[in-house]
C-alpha cells in the first residue's frame, strides 16, 4: 500500500487497529529440483540492505510489505505467513484479490502476521515461530536494523533502492527470480500487460486526456505525481499527465504533491479521478468550495474511486490487484469522460 507507511498512514488516516492472527498450510512447493543443481540457483540478489545468497528454491516463503504476497500467489507459491491486511482487507483481514487466488489455488490462508500500523512494526517473534526459509520484504520500509534481524532469521530480500518505492513489476520479477519462476514471473506480467493494451483499446475515449488523482485527507488535497504506480497505470491506459501535476514539487518519496484548498482550481484536466475511503468522504471533498467549481465537477468529469479496497487495489497496483480493480477503475473514467 504504500511507499513509506508512516506518509501513507498520513495520506489516507490507515491507523488500523490489526484484530488477530489466522492460520495457514505450507507453502506450495518450487519446480522439481535441488541444490546447487536447481536451475538458477546459487543465487545472489543485491538490493539496498546487502545481498543475499539462496542456495536453491525456498520452500517455506514469508512475505512482509507489500506486494511480495501477491507476486508469489500469482506465480503458484502459497507463503506460510503473509502480514494481516489492516487497509482495504475483508473480514478475515485478506486482501479480496488475494482470497480469489487462494480460493483459486485450492489454499488455505497463511498464517497472519501482526500489522497494525501498515508495516512499521514487524512481529519477529512471529516471524521466527513461522520458520521461513526467505523472506520477501521486496517493497517494504525494513530499515537496516531490521534486515539484520531478520536476516537472522532467514535469508531476506530487502528493496532494490529506496523503501517503499520498489516498480510493481520489479517485485514481480524480483519474486519469480527468488522463488526459482523467473519464465512464469514474464508470462504473468505479459499478460497483465495485455490486459492494459486491451483495455485501452476497448476504451479509445481515453486516449490523450489528461487526469489528474488525488486524495483529500481533510486539511489539503493530495496529488500523485506522473512517477506514481497509480498514474503509471492510467497513463497506460492512454490517458496524459498535465504540466499542473508535472510542475507540482514532489514531497515524500517524490510520488505526490500537495496542494491547498486555496488552490485547487488550478487542478484543471479533462478527467479528476479522486480516491475517498467512504461516500460520505467524497460527498465532503466535491462539497469544498475550491473545488466544486473545477470544471470537471460542474460537468460531472470526475471519476471516484470509492472504498478501502479499490483504494489499496491502485496504491500502488499488484500482481493481482490490478486486474481485480481495472473494470471497476474502466467503468468510473468511462462515465467521467461520457457523463
Amino acid at each position: 500500500m504504500r511507499r513509506s507507511a508512516v506518509v501513507f498512514a498520513a495520506i489516507f488516516g490507515l491507523l488500523v487497529a490489526l484484530a488477530g492472527c489466522g492460520s495457514g498450510g505450507p507453502a506450495d512447493q518450487p519446480e522439481p529440483g535441488s541444490g546447487a543443481g536447481q536451475q538458477g540457483f546459487p543465487l545472489t540478489v543485491r538490493h539496498a540492505l546487502g545481498e543475499t545468497t539462496l542456495d536453491r528454491a525456498p520452500e517455506r516463503v514469508l512475505t512482509w510489505g507489500w506486494g511480495s504476497t501477491d507476486a508469489a500467489l500469482a506465480l503458484g507459491v502459497v507463503p506460510v505467513a503473509v502480514p494481516a491486511a489492516v487497509y482495504g482487507g475483508n473480514a478475515d483481514q485478506v486482501l479480496p484479490w488475494n482470497a480469489d487466488q487462494l480460493a483459486e489455488l485450492g489454499a488455505e490462508t497463511p498464517t497472519l502476521l501482526s500489522n497494525p500500523d501498515g508495516g512499521t512494526t514487524i512481529p519477529f517473534e512471529e516471524i521466527a515461530a513461522a520458520t521461513p526459509d526467505v523472506i520477501l520484504a521486496v517493497y517494504s520500509g525494513i530499515t537496516a536494523e531490521d534486515y539484520e534481524k531478520l536476516s537472522a532469521i532467514a535469508p531476506t530480500i530487502a528493496y532494490p533502492d529506496q523503501p517503499w518505492s520498489t516498480p510493481w513489476r520489479d517485485v514481480v520479477t524480483t519474486v519469480g527470480q527468488v522463488l526459482g519462476r523467473s519464465q512464469q514471473a514474464t508470462d504473468v506480467l505479459a499478460e497483465i500487460s495485455t490486459v492494459i493494451k486491451d483495455a485501452g483499446q476497448r476504451h479509445p475515449e481515453l486516449a490523450g486526456k489528461s487526469v489528474i488523482t488525488l486524495m483529500d485527507d481533510g486539511r489539503q488535497l493530495y496529488v500523485y505525481k506522473e512517477t506514481d504506480p497509480r498514474v503509471e497505470f492510467l497513463t497506460e491506459l492512454g490517458l496524459t499527465v498535465p504540466p499542473v501535476v508535472t510542475e507540482l514539487p514532489g514531497e515524500g518519496e517524490g510520488f505526490y504533491g500537495s496542494v491547498s484548498y486555496e488552490k485547487a482550481d488550478t487542478l484543471v484536466s479533462d478527467v479528476l479521478m479522486i480516491y475517498a475511503e467512504t461516500d460520505a468522504s467524497l460527498q465532503a471533498t466535491l462539497a469544498r468550495p475550491s473545488i466544486k467549481n473545477l470544471p470537471q465537477i460542474e460537468r460531472d468529469g470526475y471519476a471516484p474511486i470509492v472504498g478501502r479496497p479499490l483504494v489499496a487495489a491502485g496504491s500502488p497496483p499488484t500482481a493481482l490487484s490490478l486486474t481485480w480493480s481495472l473494470d471497476a477503475y474502466l467503468k468510473s473514467l468511462a462515465s467521467a469522460l461520457n457523463p
